[in-house]
């Protein structure tokens, strides 16, 4: 009998990861990930660059075997039952990956031949995607002649020829405008609507918020936390007040004022009481900073990476 998904794995959840370890010579790409996506969810991984994303992509993907630890994608093993797991699943990278001499229906049936699919039942399925993606138009167009956007959006079709029921999607908006990145948002919300488990990459803060029930944020190969957008941002105190002097000469002084570096122009600093802002906007205003804009916020996921890696995004 074909050996069925492992008993250990807790089948609530797609994906399943427990102490991952990978090294390449003496530096540790991963150093003891533990991570979970449930079935039908986004989990969305966040992290610096170099943090060890892509690394556990690979692994989970079955391109890349773990030094140690163990993971499960749709209940099994992803190195003793890796065939199983690659029937299961669909990658896209942060670059797209299309032939661009190829036209958009061509490389959609390229991909189902390869996957086994009849002449007919490739075509269907190019058919159908082409329309979910709004790429009708382009169909017969080489995807050389593609925008950034239609070529993401043709990638993430490619992927979903085998109807795959787990998405890996590393940093798959990389470079795009922001009418084309909110184009695949809605794409990503469709699919985990119809089920499939989404484990996303990012280095868009906005996109991890809204995409993903559940964060785990990788810094230096290791997890530094991990909890739904809403834990997460609490790990960053409660509100912030941020001031942008209308004066660029001004920074270094209110930054001094209120004990915080500047970040793109705009000093930031945690609110404990509800008192303190008008009596920090006084203190800015005696030292004669006039302000262009001043806030009162919750935090936010850029909040979350100042505090637990010390890197803005």
């Amino acid at each position: 009998m074909p050996a069925g998904p492992d008993t250990v794995g807790d089948m609530t959840y797609a994906i399943e990861a427990e102490g991952l370890v990978k090294r390449y010579g003496d530096k540790p790409a991963l150093d003891g990930v533990d991570l979970r996506a449930g079935t039908g969810a986004v989990l969305g991984v966040l992290g610096p660059n170099g943090a060890g994303k892509t690394t556990a992509v690979r692994i989970l993907a079955t391109l890349a075997a773990p030094d140690a630890g163990r993971a499960l994608v749709g209940g099994y093993d992803v190195t003793r039952q890796a065939g199983k797991v690659r029937e299961l699943i669909g990658l896209t990278g942060q670059y797209a990956s299309v032939d661009e001499k190829l036209t958009g229906t061509q490389n959609l049936l390229l991909m189902g031949r390869l996957l086994g699919l009849s002449r007919p039942a490739a075509r269907a399925r190019a058919a159908e995607l082409l329309a979910r993606f709004g790429l009708e138009e382009a169909a017969g167009r080489a995807a050389s002649g593609y925008s950034g956007g239609m070529r993401r959006r043709l990638d993430l079709a490619v992927s979903l020829v085998s109807r795959p029921r787990v998405l890996f999607l590393d940093e798959p908006t990389t470079g795009l405008d922001p009418h084309a990145r909110g184009e695949l948002w809605d794409a990503v919300r469709e699919l985990t609507a119809d089920g499939v488990t989404v484990l996303l990459t990012t280095q868009y803060l906005e996109e991890a918020d809204q995409l993903a029930d559940d964060l785990l944020v990788i810094d230096r190969g290791r997890v530094a936390a991990a909890g739904t957008p809403g834990e997460l941002k609490a790990l960053a105190g409660g509100h912030r007040l941020d001031v942008r002097p209308l004066r660029a000469a001004d920074l270094e002084k209110a930054g001094t004022i209120l004990g915080a570096k500047a970040v793109d122009g705009v000093v930031s600093v945690p609110v404990h009481d509800l008192s303190e802002p008008p009596a920090a906007l006084r203190a800015l205003d005696d030292a004669g900073i006039v302000l262009a804009e001043h806030a009162l916020r919750l935090p936010s996921l850029d909040d979350v990476f100042l505090t637990l890696t010390g890197e803005h995004r």
